[in-house]
């Protein structure tokens, strides 16, 4: 029995060198494969404006993860394969304990899972992230690399009022906070990233990421609605800074001087924003003749096959409007606010029309002019998709957000 007894040694040492090696490599390749996380507040929010990075960051081998509040959505963030992590934090109303708790709750996510980078999606993901990240890793040691994305300063920057004016000097300070000695902060147009640079961030901390981009293949241009009244759309979440009043009066204005214009409303009211009007106002809104409040709709497309001219009056800054951006796919002139973000896709006389925020007389003017102009409508429709095509599309912000994540990659590489 003993001459057996060597062989069979040989060959179960070799079976452990084997599988040895095979752990090895493996480890190699788990370590080749690294992990993103999205801090998002909302899965809506994420599955509308962050799935085709996401899905970019797969192909490109990442292992990708969302850590978001979890509502009507979970079934499709799994499905793409991406680990889920639900988050008790809403966008407004969590209070001073609640922030407390939410914060905490992300440092234990950001400790467990250990990811290689972070994506903190919009203003209160980054505020509460950047404070997760100090409290998880207070020493930095094995912190992740952060990519904060500011989606539109909107009112807390670029609005003239006295509460605005009041929370400026703590929103600057606490992105500077935020973004200290972390990775970059990306914004989606010039005027945002001169606010920053204003409050003390510096200029190459700062990337500019034109919007969230659209999907040319889905929003297909469309034919001009037959008929001799015209319709214009207002799409976006049902808020009273976003000009829904605003839209209404121009309208009103309009058919009391005999112009055939009608308005959809197309979008859901949202609790958890103070400028939200309710269900009800909507409704006795949209009892007035020529206006109508569809309520959410599931493909906005519908409504650019009935309407010819889309609205956005918002009254503050805009990140770039992912609402503009499916209109001008869909071959549709645009009358937007003269403000950061709208002027992004609105290009005066060539895509659309843009008109100071709050002046009602100069919104229906701009309407009118549209209306009355069908080859001109046209003529701006075929120019606002032809400019989606070249500078706004899903392909484009996917790869340059996966070009931020590699160099961020790069940059903790050196480091360590």
């Amino acid at each position: 029995m003993q001459p057996c007894s060597l062989p069979i040694d040989v060959a179960l040492l070799d079976t452990t060198e084997a599988l040895h090696a095979r752990r090895q490599s493996m480890r190699r390749g788990a370590a080749r494969r690294p992990k993103l996380l999205f801090l998002v507040t909302e899965d809506w929010y994420f599955c509308s404006h962050r799935l085709p990075a996401a899905r970019a960051a797969r192909a490109a081998g990442f292992e990708v993860a969302v850590a978001t509040r979890v509502r009507a959505h979970r079934d499709r963030i799994c499905d793409e394969g991406f680990a889920l992590h639900p988050l008790r934090w809403r966008r407004r109303g969590d209070g001073l304990l609640g922030a407390g708790r939410a914060i905490n709750e992300i440092a234990r996510l950001y400790r467990t899972e250990r990811p290689d980078l972070v994506h903190h999606i919009a203003l209160k993901p980054v505020l509460f992230g950047g404070a997760a990240l100090r409290l998880a890793f207070p020493d930095k040691k094995g912190a992740p690399l952060a990519i904060d994305s500011v989606m539109g300063l909107g009112s807390g920057f670029l609005v003239a009022s006295f509460a605005a004016r009041l929370r400026r000097p703590s929103l600057g300070i606490a992105l500077r906070f935020a973004g200290r000695d972390r990775g970059l902060i990306i914004v989606q147009n010039p005027e945002d990233r001169d606010a920053l640079t204003a409050r003390g961030i510096a200029p190459q901390q700062i990337a500019i990421i034109r919007g969230s981009g659209v999907d040319c293949e889905h929003f297909q241009p469309q034919p001009d609605p037959l008929g001799t009244t015209v319709t214009v759309a207002l799409v976006s979440r049902m808020l009273k800074d976003k000009g829904v009043f605003d839209t209404a009066a121009a309208i009103r204005l309009l058919r009391k001087r005999g112009h055939a214009v009608e308005l959809l409303l197309a979008g859901p009211t949202d609790p958890d924003n103070r400028g939200s009007l309710t269900a009800e106002a909507l409704t006795s809104l949209a009892e007035d003749p020529g206006i109508e409040w569809l309520g959410p709709v599931a493909d906005v497309r519908t409504v650019w096959r009935r309407a010819a001219i889309a609205l956005l009056p918002s009254r503050y800054g805009e990140g770039v409007p992912k609402a503009l951006l499916e209109a001008a796919a869909c071959g549709r002139p645009m009358v937007a606010s003269d403000a950061p973000g709208c002027r992004e896709v609105v290009r005066p006389g060539e895509t659309g029309l843009l008109v100071r925020p709050g002046d009602i007389g100069g919104l229906a003017a701009a309407i009118a002019a549209l209306a009355a102009d069908p080859p001109r409508r046209s003529a701006m429709g075929r120019a606002a998709r032809t400019l989606v095509e070249r500078e706004f599309t899903e392909a484009i912000v996917a790869r340059e957000t996966l070009a931020i994540y590699r160099a961020a990659l790069d940059r903790r590489g050196a480091r360590r």
